[in-house]
């Protein structure tokens, strides 16, 4: 009998394990919203998806990691979306359409999306992992939109930091609000509503 390569193996373990992990989430992401997230322990996930709860911790750091999770991939996603964007398009257009994965993640996962958004909207250690979330992509897309700016050094940081959190509080805004509408209304119109109310 051929043993299957070692690189085949370890690719194996790696599409099982996220099979698990993205199975726990889900399943701790319905505890959460139908009984609340303070009230929900690591205890009642782990009995939700048969393991113990100690390999609950091989999957996720803390029972706030399957909401927040690492914010540096997607922030990633964002920052090269506005990177990609014309040299000439204006800063404010390039900021909306740095979101646009995040449309596509919604519309793609509207369940679990808005699942994540009810849970961490009421939970205020949730809203607060949230802004530090937005704080390191914002830390990822500074250089983006610096280059895009001219003007004094500290002038045009300070510009570049007010665009951007701006842009993040209309996505903050605008994710509520699809929430808020389970979903009926796409992100993406609510973003651009909300990034024309700011440019007005």
């Amino acid at each position: 009998m051929v043993e299957p390569p070692a690189t085949s193996a370890r690719s194996l373990r790696s599409v099982t394990r996220a099979s698990v992990r993205d199975h726990v989430a889900e399943q701790a992401l319905r505890l959460f919203d139908e009984q609340g997230f303070e009230e929900t322990t690591v205890e009642d996930i782990a009995t939700a998806v048969g393991m113990s709860s100690r390999s609950f911790f091989r999957y996720f750091p803390a029972k706030e990691d399957v909401v927040l999770g690492d914010p540096t991939p997607f922030g990633q996603i964002v920052r090269d979306a506005a990177a990609n964007r014309p040299a000439d398009e204006p800063v404010w257009v390039v900021l909306r359409r740095a979101f646009e994965p995040v449309e596509a993640n919604t519309a793609a996962a509207t369940e679990s999306g808005l699942r994540i958004m009810r849970v961490m909207m009421s939970t205020a250690s949730l809203r607060a992992g949230n802004l530090e979330k937005h704080v390191a992509w914002a830390a990822m897309l500074e250089p983006v939109i610096l280059a895009r700016l001219d003007g004094p050094d500290d002038s045009v940081r300070f510009r570049a930091q007010t665009l951007i959190h701006a842009a993040l509080a209309c996505l903050d805004v605008a994710l509520a609000e699809w929430t808020r509408r389970d979903g009926a209304i796409p992100v993406g119109q609510l973003l651009d509503e909300a990034f024309a109310a700011v440019r007005d």
